[in-house]
């Protein structure tokens, strides 16, 4: 391991802190290093790994896409591609005036989103765009700008203008919401805050003012879609309509993809030319995409999300420890809050029993295994839990 980790250093430019460990393969719900040891992997590549890894759909899926067509320029459109789009209209509910773009990433979907948005000012006259503090929507400049941590924005400035943060509250809402605002950016969990629930009500209440004032409604659902919270996007939960959302991760289980989709006249605002991407949609990513949703819904892994979720909750309060204050989320997406910040002492401590979480601040926990994990997977979790929780109390 350290031959690799010193090789690393020396290649790696370093824009992320020193690796872990260096992981050499995975199958289902397991990972294991260069050195031979074998770790729970209760993290799925931060809510990427719906189906775990080396699951057979996707192996298949992907294998015998890139046998046949890897890559067409965007001069061109592949039958996978146009089925993705197809499908994630019909399980997003935009239906037959929902538009799709594909891109490679999160970032770029929230790219591609943040030009929407630019194309709703009409004239000039909507200047403002609205986000959430303590949001997070990616790392280049566009999505940074949106993102609510000054923390990640402070070297980086001048950022893109006409962007602000506010609190995450319905009387925040109210108060900023008005005629000249363009589009409310929104997550309907902040996952890299901590896994951070919305207040009750705060989605509906978005949703009536910006139809009240002409502003575009677009969902963050990068960390929180494609079945990871029980449904196959945390804003159906709320019962609402956005006018757009953008998806990553757990969409094509590990092999990079991102798409915005639009809903109703949202559809219309961009035109020929105005956006882009070499590699999105390609009909390898597409493949995976598709072979990816159809194994959720073949296998009920919604329904197990919510299912597992729950017991994993249960599992985590059960355990009584002093160090635990709250667990927040839905689904397969948990948050858990600590009475210290030893958060990233526990999650060098389950890493060291072989259990891969996250600390997502120094004051939370953030765990999103699989979406296929069963009873063995929990009651291991369980041990690996406590017994890194003995060592950070």
């Amino acid at each position: 391991m350290s031959t690799w980790l010193q090789r690393h250093s020396t290649a790696m430019m370093g824009t992320f802190a020193p690796p872990l460990a260096v992981l050499e393969r995975g199958v289902g719900t397991h990972v294991w290093d260069v050195d031979g040891k074998r770790y729970l992997d209760f993290l799925a590549g931060i809510a990427v790994n719906s189906l775990g890894h080396a699951h057979p759909a996707l192996v298949d899926a992907v294998s015998s896409q890139i046998a046949t067509l890897a890559h067409v320029s965007n001069y061109f459109a592949t039958p996978s591609q146009i089925r993705l789009a197809e499908r994630l209209r019909e399980i997003s509910g935009a239906g037959e005036q929902g538009r799709v773009f594909f891109g490679n990433s999160g970032t770029e979907a929230i790219e591609a989103a943040l030009k929407l948005a630019r194309l709703n000012t009409r004239g000039g006259s909507r200047p403002r765009i609205l986000t959430l503090g303590g949001s997070f929507h990616g790392r280049t400049m566009g999505a940074l700008s949106l993102t609510g941590q000054p923390a990640l924005q402070k070297d980086f400035a001048p950022l893109v203008p006409g962007i602000e943060h506010i609190h995450t509250s319905i009387e925040a809402l109210e108060t900023a919401i008005g005629p000249d605002v363009a589009a409310l950016f929104l997550e309907p969990v902040k996952g890299e805050a901590g896994v951070v629930d919305l207040p009750d009500g705060f989605l509906q209440r978005a949703r009536e003012l910006t139809s009240e004032h002409g502003v575009l409604l677009i969902i963050d659902e990068i960390q929180t879609g494609i079945g990871r919270t029980g449904a196959w996007f945390a804003f159906q939960h709320a019962g609402i309509i956005p006018d757009a959302i953008t998806i990553a991760k757990g969409l094509a289980g590990g092999v990079p993809i991102g798409a915005l989709v639009t809903f109703g006249e949202a559809s219309d605002l961009f035109r020929a030319g105005q956006h882009g991407s070499t590699f999105g949609g390609n009909p390898l990513a597409a493949t995976a995409g598709l072979a990816v949703l159809d194994e959720i819904e073949a296998s009920g892994l919604m329904e197990n999300a919510i299912r597992r979720g729950d017991e994993l909750r249960d599992v985590i309060r059960a355990l009584d420890s002093d160090l635990v204050a709250e667990v927040r989320g839905r689904g397969l997406l948990i948050g858990v809050g600590l009475t210290r910040p030893v958060a990233k002492e526990l999650s060098a401590a389950a890493l060291a029993n072989g259990l891969i979480i996250n600390a997502a601040n120094e004051s939370s926990i953030r765990i999103a295994p699989p979406l296929i994990i069963g009873d063995d997977d929990i009651a291991e979790f369980r041990d690996l839990f406590a017994r890194s929780l003995e060592v950070t109390q």
